[in-house]
């Protein structure tokens, strides 16, 4: 049996400041995060202390303190992969350094939005070099570029008991890969000593990043030195790849791919992502039974997170493409969502009424992020973001009828609710929506379009229309801008 995590409550902006309040009081001051060991990067809180920044602009800055704190803190640890890109699962050290090893997609996907949104709010270059490395790691280990298709994870490990010796190098090891020169100054940044990090060897050390260069002509000398050892790894056996491609973890890395897409301006990314969410909805959709949980498998089927996900990046691609064929779509999962996992009370059950027994005995209404996003937070989401899109009462009211279920243990469970938090708050402050109109193809309309698209604004839609002219409008809440017709005048606008 499974506790039914739905308190239904009031919903108000209280929630949203109770719950920043709440957080400010778990952050970690001196290393970043929250909480003490094991840490984890809680990538949902983060979004959502983002948009508190953003909303209180000209106030107190501590949102973003702990954003950029914790965002550097993991990127300068051992909990991020210096050499291939991408973050290993959790901490087991409150100063980020020694990881379990282990590399998930769901992780990497939810990080990958968070530097990219930070990058975007704030123009920090670290936090762009950290967002590449995570899409270049999974362009290399995680994608199957021929099917469409994200992996699931990367083992921490070859065999039982060698405790990331992949991941980890002792100085000899080092030493064997680089010049002297390379060496010294690759020991100097990653903290490379006779006596290392891990238990098991203390020989083997996590490469984490101790300080800079001491002199501007180290730094072309570190790079290369990262290259050699990267390339040294690389001839090592590698720990298992499992290539299961689910339904629900494929989609949020396909929505994290159209943001860097974007922002990163790597269109490869869009590609591949347009490409494996057109295989969700032809392999794992059924009108009648929802989403299937892996892709290439019809059954099993009935999960609430497959469903809710799937539509959140069918969203995504709309955004991005402007192709409303992706809104029918997401439109038509939501509804079959509503007869499959709602009841009277409000809230989705993770498990559909009829066709998912085959994972859990007990339905329940989760809310909690553990550590993945709460499908019932996703699903305000995206029910927030139809409302916003479709500027229908119908999706409005079953935003707040669903979040009125789930407010009560919004205030409860803060940290721990970030998703949910971040659905209230949509419910509760203005939408940024940015329509764009004009001519398909290059010129003015599609650098608006771009541009609406890097341009970090919390609870933000865009839309892409054909018109014969280019224009452009902003709208916030109620109160709508005049037309304008060139990026440059959007920006002017945006930054206004």
């Amino acid at each position: 049996m499974r506790s039914d995590e739905a308190k239904p409550g009031d919903v108000s902006a209280d929630l949203i400041s109770g719950g920043a309040d709440q957080m400010a009081r778990l952050f970690d001051v001196r290393y970043g995060g929250f909480g003490s060991a094991p840490k984890f990067p809680h990538p949902a809180a983060l979004q959502f202390l983002l948009a508190r920044w953003h909303d209180g602009k000209g106030g107190l800055a501590w949102q973003r303190e702990i954003v950029e704190k914790t965002l550097t803190g993991m990127a300068r640890g051992g909990v991020r992969d210096h050499l291939g890109g991408g973050f290993h699962r959790y901490s087991v050290d409150e100063r980020w350094i020694v990881p379990h090893f282990e590399k998930m997609s769901y992780d990497n996907s939810e990080l990958l939005r968070a530097y990219l949104s930070a990058y975007q709010a704030f123009g920090t270059p670290l936090f762009r070099e950290v967002a590449t490395g995570i899409v270049d790691w999974v362009l290399e280990v995680m994608t199957d570029k021929e099917h469409g298709a994200f992996a699931t994870s990367q083992d921490a490990d070859l065999t039982f008991g060698d405790d990331g010796d992949y991941w980890t190098w002792t100085v000899e090891e080092a030493n064997g890969a680089l010049t002297a020169r390379e060496s010294a100054v690759a020991s100097s940044v990653f903290d490379i000593q006779e006596t290392g990090e891990m238990h098991h060897d203390t020989r083997k050390n996590v490469l984490w990043w101790k300080q800079d260069p001491a002199s501007d002509d180290e730094w072309p000398v570190l790079r290369t030195a990262i290259k050699k050892l990267k390339a040294a790894r690389d001839r090592r056996a590698a720990p298992f790849v499992d290539r299961t491609a689910y339904v629900n973890w494929n989609a949020m890395m396909a929505g994290a791919f159209l943001q860097a897409g974007a922002v990163l301006d790597r269109p490869e990314c869009n590609e591949l992502a347009l490409k494996g969410l057109e295989r969700i909805w032809t392999d794992a959709w059924d009108k009648d039974h929802g989403m299937s949980h892996v892709l290439g498998r019809p059954e099993p089927r009935g999960m609430l997170d497959d469903n809710v996900q799937a539509a959140a990046a069918f969203l995504d691609a709309h955004e991005a493409s402007g192709d409303s064929a992706w809104l029918d779509r997401a439109t038509l999962v939501m509804k079959y969502c509503n007869q499959a996992y709602a009841d009277t009370t409000a809230g989705y059950f993770d498990i559909a009424a009829t066709n998912g027994t085959a994972y859990l005995a007990t339905r329940a209404k989760p809310v909690q992020d553990a550590p993945t996003p709460s499908p019932n937070g996703v699903a305000g989401l995206v029910l927030a973001r139809l409302a916003a899109l479709t500027d229908s009462p119908e999706w409005r009211a079953r935003l707040d009828r669903h979040l009125r279920a789930f407010a009560g243990s919004a205030r409860e469970l803060s940290l721990y609710g970030s998703t949910l938090l971040r659905a209230i708050d949509w419910a509760v402050q203005p939408v940024t929506r940015i329509e764009v109109a004009g001519p398909g193809g290059d010129g003015p309309a599609c650098a608006m379009h771009l541009l609406a698209l890097r341009t970090y604004r919390p609870r933000k839609i865009v839309v892409r229309r054909v018109a014969e002219r280019p224009a452009t409008t902003v709208c916030v809440g109620t109160s709508c801008s005049l037309p304008v017709s060139t990026a440059e005048q959007l920006a002017a606008l945006l930054e206004a």
